[in-house]
């Protein structure tokens, strides 16, 4: 199978390593491009039997998957680019939240997917996010959960929980590791520990945690409750916390659909327009 990669940004590159690294595509299987064409031969530098295509349209005539990894507002100018190559027996993957499979679908003869991965996939774990297309084949959808077994968990979703299943799982790496950087700081600012010495502490501290959960020791709530012994130091901490968080979250929740309806009226602007 030939893969294509239409775009070497973050979560581009992020999955042409994992695919690599986690050996779920060969690199030699593996064409990309970018429109800044040295971002993607940085990537040639590190796998050398990776290919680059001159331009998406060169990987699309080639590919038999694609993937499209680009802003959501250039999305449909690639698809109008590469149709002409994007036979029935193919299948195109986009990877932004704001564009559905079914507007896609409107646009091309092949199959589509819709797969939201995370940062996390970089060290093959994390979960990806599936949505299929009303047409897609089945022979696509086992292949392509088969590659991303490799890299994550695939969970499938319905539309409607796109939005906050992208904000746990793609911008939930950022969200938390802001709050581990202010509750490094705030160590530093109030006691005398350094700031290196309070991430490398944190840092073991989150790995610890995330291997609790992936081995099944405890649930988050059970491991808050086997860590909060009544009456203790931790219970002091953590009614500071109830107190002072308050609606933090659901006001992030608010913030992040405010924006996807944002760039969900943009895009259906775009692709309203002949």
């Amino acid at each position: 199978m030939n893969v294509g990669i239409i775009g070497t940004g973050n979560m581009g590159r992020i999955l042409i390593e994992a695919f690599i690294e986690g050996k779920a595509i060969s690199p030699s299987s593996i064409m990309i491009t970018n429109r800044t064409i040295a971002k993607a031969l940085l990537l040639k530098d590190i796998y050398k039997d990776i290919k680059i295509g001159a331009n998406d349209i060169e990987v699309a005539a080639v590919s038999d998957v694609i993937f499209i990894c680009v802003k959501p507002l250039d999305v449909f100018k690639v698809i109008d680019r590469i149709n002409p190559f994007l036979t029935k027996e193919k299948c195109l993957i986009s990877i932004t939240s704001p564009i559905s499979t079914s507007q896609i679908e409107r646009k091309v003869p092949c199959s589509v997917m819709r797969i939201i991965p995370s940062i996390t996939n970089r060290a093959l774990a994390g979960v990806s996010l599936f949505t299929l297309g009303e047409n897609c084949s089945d022979y696509w959808k086992v292949e392509m959960e088969k590659i991303m077994s490799k890299v994550s968990v695939p969970i499938y979703i319905d539309d409607k929980l796109t939005r906050v299943a992208s904000d746990i799982v793609s911008c939930g790496p950022a969200f938390f590791s802001y709050l581990i950087q202010s509750f490094i700081k705030a160590a530093v600012n109030e006691t005398e520990i350094d700031e290196k010495t309070a991430t490398n502490l944190a840092s073991h501290m989150l790995v610890g945690m995330g291997e609790l959960l992936k081995q099944g020791h405890y649930t988050l709530p059970s491991l808050q409750e086997k860590v909060s012994v009544k009456g203790g130091i931790t219970g002091e901490g953590i009614k500071v916390m109830e107190k002072e968080l308050g609606n933090m979250f659901e006001h992030v929740f608010q913030a992040t659909h405010d924006k996807f309806q944002e760039d969900l009226e943009k895009v259906e602007l775009q692709f309203s327009q002949p």
